[in-house]
Order: structure tokens, then sequence, then C-alpha cells
């Protein structure tokens, strides 16, 4: 058994012995009637001792919760009734809840609760249980629970869009399409084919013109969206949204937005890993994305050709309808715009900076670097809209409708 002795034996055995031998060695008996007590009250909490070890387990009720969410989880105890533990949970930086320790008597559960501060993966615990028995004479080894992880699912804000995607190509959906076919969006008259409806004769036109004409009509289609995340650069945070924070919520809500009206959506990083998730749609599809984007962390690093890079592994499908948030605060984010811009891509470009972004006050010199800095993005906007690359901030439910058209009217023209 690993049991072992507590500072409060050892103070007992040797407040006894000290005072038998002082009792032997004075002749008084009366301190030996003192040492009595101790000795009885040892010999008497020393009969209970446990048979075994306790046995904790750290449970969670749920694996994921959407951000601001209650994280709930249990640490179950198993052992002697004569065992008392003590349940020490360690707080973490992203699920802030309660670290209080707990006594309870064995066997006994735990209940343990926290609030999922920010999106994210985040470990709840690790969970320290110490086992004392004997009345505290007695404790065994100290257990450390591991952690379990939480995923926290960003909150999507709601958002909205009233246009259509530039290039809608798919086989059923919302979004017209610019090829004629069979549909219910009237495109003008054309003179008749054969192998037209009848039902589908214009007979105005074809009684002014004394030969048969037809309705024109542009069916429906879905289209696919692919969210590029820029995970370059991180910024703020302290207090306020940081950059990524920004990033990751606006693409919940555009990708929630699309797969709820049918289209296939697709997500990927613009950084070192070129980490994606396929396209698809549905509500099953729509949680797969939110567990996807709580793993997006920052990846400073990586090669300058993340653009090329982007298009040599076949990420992006041409007829998609691209949609980057970035902050522009790096370089290579701007270079990727302009080589799927010359790529004829269907591009919108979505700034993610938040307004009102602390800066470094390093100096007397830190105001004049930020507005150095503030005219060289602005240049850098306006050189990618000069390219071709409609660029808008982040703004919420229908802020993207303008670049949507914008981008259309792109799309229309080079095709």
């Amino acid at each position: 058994m690993t049991w072992f002795t507590t500072a409060a034996f050892r103070r007992a055995a040797v407040l006894t012995a000290g005072l038998c031998l002082a009792a032997v060695a004075l002749g008084r008996v009366d301190l030996l009637a003192v040492a009595v007590p101790f000795v009885l009250g040892t010999v008497l909490s020393l009969r209970s001792r446990p048979g075994r070890e306790p046995v904790a387990v750290l449970r969670l009720d749920d694996e994921a919760v959407t951000e601001g969410g209650t994280v709930t989880a249990s640490v179950s105890v198993d052992g002697d009734p004569e065992t008392a533990c003590v349940v020490v949970p360690a707080a973490s930086a992203g699920l802030g809840h309660d670290s209080r320790p707990r006594v309870v008597r064995v066997p006994a559960t735990v209940p343990l609760a926290g609030t999922a501060r920010r999106w994210g993966v985040h470990a709840f615990g690790p969970v320290r249980v110490r086992s004392f028995a004997c009345d505290g004479l007695l404790e065994c080894r100290e257990r450390v629970l591991p952690p379990k992880n939480v995923r926290a699912l960003p909150d999507a804000e709601p958002y909205s869009s009233r246009s259509s995607v530039p290039r809608a190509a798919g086989m059923s959906g919302i979004h017209r399409s610019r090829r004629a076919g069979d549909g219910g969006e009237l495109a003008g008259v054309r003179p008749y084919q054969p192998g037209d409806r009848l039902r589908r004769i214009d007979w105005r036109t074809t009684l002014r013109a004394r030969e048969p004409y037809v309705n024109a009509t542009q069916p429906d289609r879905d289209a696919e969206i692919v969210i590029l995340l820029d995970v370059l650069r991180d910024a703020g945070g302290e207090g306020t949204p940081s950059v990524l924070d920004v990033t990751v919520r606006a693409a919940a809500s555009i990708a929630e937005h699309y797969t709820r009206q049918g289209d296939r959506v697709a997500l990927a990083e613009l950084g070192p890993r070129l980490r994606r998730l396929r396209a698809g749609t549905g509500r099953r599809h729509h949680l797969a994305q939110l567990a996807w984007l709580a793993e997006v962390r920052p990846m400073p690093g990586g090669q300058d050709l993340l653009g090329d890079r982007l298009l040599a592994a076949g990420t992006l499908s041409s007829s998609a309808l691209v949609v980057m948030l970035t902050p522009l605060l790096d370089a290579r984010s701007a270079t990727a715009l302009a080589v799927l811009a010359r790529a004829r891509r269907p591009l919108v470009a979505v700034d993610t900076l938040p307004d009102g972004l602390p800066q470094d006050s390093g100096g007397e010199w830190s105001e004049l670097a930020g507005r150095i800095w503030r005219l060289e993005r602005e240049n850098t906007v306006g050189r990618l809209r000069e390219a071709g690359v409609p660029v808008e901030a982040w703004r919420g439910s229908g802020s993207l409708d303008a670049v949507l058209r914008d981008a259309a009217r792109v799309a229309a023209v080079l095709r």
C-alpha cells in the first residue's frame, strides 16, 4: 500500500514518546496520564486504515461548447469509506472556473464548472487529488488527473447577404446562373429552337414578329465558397477583440450564412500549414466548420510564395468564390491576393483589422511611426483595388454586398 504518515502522525508520535520519557525520567505520573489520550487516539484512528487506494477519474459532460458557454465536468472518486479526498482543480487561461479546493468523503462525485471565455481549444485541468485516512494520520500519494481538451466554438453573429456570388456552377441552389437553361428567372426572349417546350412560347412577341419566340430563362444554381483565413499575424487582444478574433468570428458568420442557404463552403488557412476543410453543406458540415475554426492559431513563419502554393496545391476551385479574411498586416497577404487576382479567380478581400486597435507606445516616435504605417497600409489597399481585388472592411451583416456585386462584374468581364 502506498500510504504514508503525515506530519500529524509524526507530531503525535514525537509528543507521546517525549511525554513517556519525561514521565520515566522525572518520575511524574501526571505526564504519563497526559500521554495516554494521545496514544489511545492514535491507536484507535489507525484501526480504520483503508485497504486500497482511492481511484479518481475526470469526466467532461461536453467536449464542445459555444464561446461564452458553460463547461461542466466532474471528478469521481471511489475507494474505502474511511478515506477523505481534497480535489483541487487548476485554473486555465481560456476557461474561467473556481479553483478552490473541495473536501469530500469517498465515494463521491465532485461537480466542476467553468466558462469558455474565448474560442479555441482549451485544457480543463489538470486536477490534483490528495487522499487522507485515519483522521489525517495517513495520506496517499497525490494523483494528478491529466487535463481534457474542451473545444470552444466561435460565436457567430447573425450575418446575411442579398448579393449573388459571381459564378454559380452547381446543380441546384438560389443563385442565378449566367448561362441560359431551365429555371424560373426570366432572362428575355429568343427565337424558337427545336426542342423548346410549347408552354414557353411568348405569344405576344410571336404575334408581333410573325415567327415563334420563347421565354429565355436562367437556372438557379448553388455555388462553392472558399473562406481563406489569414493567420500570418495577430495583434491586440488585451481587453478588446484581437485581429484573429475578428477573423475567426467573421469566418463563422459567413460560413453559417452560405451553408444554411445550400452552398458548398470550404475553409482554408493562409499560412505555413495551408490547413483546409473540404467543401460541404448542411448542419453537420457547419458543426465541422466551427470545430475547424476553433483550432486556428497564428502561424507567423513559412514561405513567401503562399499564393502560388495555394494554386499549386489545388485548394481553390476555378469556379469558387474566394473570400479572404485578412488584416493586411503582412506583405505576404497582399502578395497572395495579387497572385489570386492574376489567376482570374473570383476574389473578395475582407479587412478584419478592428477599429481602435491599441498601438505600442514605445517612445516619442511611436505616433509618427503609426501614421506612416497607416498610410502604407492605405496605399496597399489602393493598389489591390487597382489590381481588381475588391477590399471591404468587416462590419457584420450586409457589409459584403457591395464588394460581391463588384466581384460579380469583374468575373463577368474576365470570362
